[in-house]
């Protein structure tokens, strides 16, 4: 199935996932741009948007989240930044970004924090005398591997953090940057202290470009996948969101494409659009694909119970209904298939380092 994009709207930004500033819902006040104004801007070719990302350090107390979703596979995220340039407009993380005093439509991707103590903050928590060892996921809420981490490392700096405690992590990126990194995941892979989940949504690169603008090319991530396979760092791919009416139909031939790459498994969500991520998403596709609009969000609506939001645990990555069922039919008979007696080995734990003194040039 080939996209449709000759009908996007003349006031579509190229290179951005969200295609409107979105109200901070904690805010009273909020700001409307004069239609006109927009008119003779996009006349003109001008933007009347800043097309520049703005990154803005910032000083947490601390960097280790508790998950307390019962349904995610994760009990600990470490996020370096928050915001990200990536720009996928189906991002549930966008609403999180209310909370540092920032919309979540092209504020989330435009103004991006960062937290260069990361590492040290990391450091001290693995030093704890009551911390106990459990993997901890980077990229639970954004991409750690998002452009900006080329120039500031901060990733790379919490990695080696994670190897000389010898403590497991997990990473999750849809950024071929991680193989900057390839030395260090060696090395965790070597006792056992590393996962690596590269994100797949698509195989086309039409797909790709209006749904997760900013991201490395899906021939990139691809080859990420048999780089770090051939490398014995354990490695699979997570199909998400899938989309119905988007990239459903994909579910097979990707399964197929991951497994002659190498990777020890696969998984998916449903996409849902909650808070201001239904008006995010409905406004994109409005601009994007105008003629499947209304298919589209009726079809999601149709996995999550009538609704485009869903935060029901157990239920909500998944969905409901026929087209649900069908989506899991076919990740059950395409792993069966194409990537049959592969698991994912459990991390270690026995080689932690509960180290007492900070090696203080670490981080110079």
């Amino acid at each position: 199935m080939k996209l449709k994009t000759k009908k996007v709207m003349k006031n579509y930004h190229k290179g951005r996932g969200a295609q409107k500033r979105v109200h901070n819902k904690f805010y009273e006040l909020k700001h409307i741009p004069d239609p006109e104004y927009l008119e003779y801007c996009f006349k003109e070719e001008e933007s009347a948007i800043d097309t520049k990302t703005k990154f803005q350090q910032v000083f947490p107390k601390t960097i280790v989240n508790k998950v307390k979703s019962s349904d995610l596979r994760m009990e600990y995220s470490l996020n370096p930044y928050q915001g990200c340039e990536h720009g996928c407009v189906y991002c549930y993380a966008r609403n999180s970004h209310q909370y540092w005093g920032y919309g979540p439509g092209q504020d989330f991707e435009k103004q991006v924090l960062i937290k260069k103590n990361a590492p040290e903050l990391l450091d001290k928590t693995l030093r704890k005398k009551n911390w106990i060892p459990k993997p901890i996921v980077f990229s639970g809420n954004t991409d750690c591997y998002q452009p900006v981490e080329k120039k500031l490392e901060i990733t790379r700096k919490c990695l080696q953090v994670m190897l000389k405690h010898k403590h497991p992590a997990g990473i999750i990126t849809k950024n071929a940057l991680v193989l900057r990194d390839l030395d260090i995941l060696k090395e965790l892979a070597n006792y056992n202290l590393i996962k690596v989940n590269i994100s797949i949504t698509t195989l086309s690169e039409e797909t790709r470009r209006l749904l997760e603008p900013r991201t490395s090319t899906i021939k990139k991530r691809l080859k990420t996948v048999e780089t770090l396979a051939k490398n014995n760092i354990p490695v699979g791919v997570m199909m998400a969101p899938i989309i119905p009416g988007i990239n459903s139909h994909e579910i097979f031939p990707l399964v197929e494409k991951i497994s002659e790459a190498g990777a020890m498994g696969v998984n998916y969500t449903i996409v849902r659009l909650n808070g201001a991520i239904a008006e995010i998403f409905s406004d994109w596709i409005e601009k994007t694909m105008p003629d499947r609009a209304q298919k589209v969000l009726n079809q999601i609506a149709e996995c999550h119970g009538g609704n485009l939001k869903d935060s029901r645990y157990g239920i909500r990555m998944r969905g409901e209904g026929e087209i649900a069922k069908q989506v899991a039919q076919q990740f059950k008979i395409a792993k069966n298939k194409f990537m049959p007696n592969r698991y994912w080995p459990e991390l270690e734990t026995k080689h932690y380092l509960r180290l007492k003194k900070p090696q203080l040039n670490l981080f110079e």
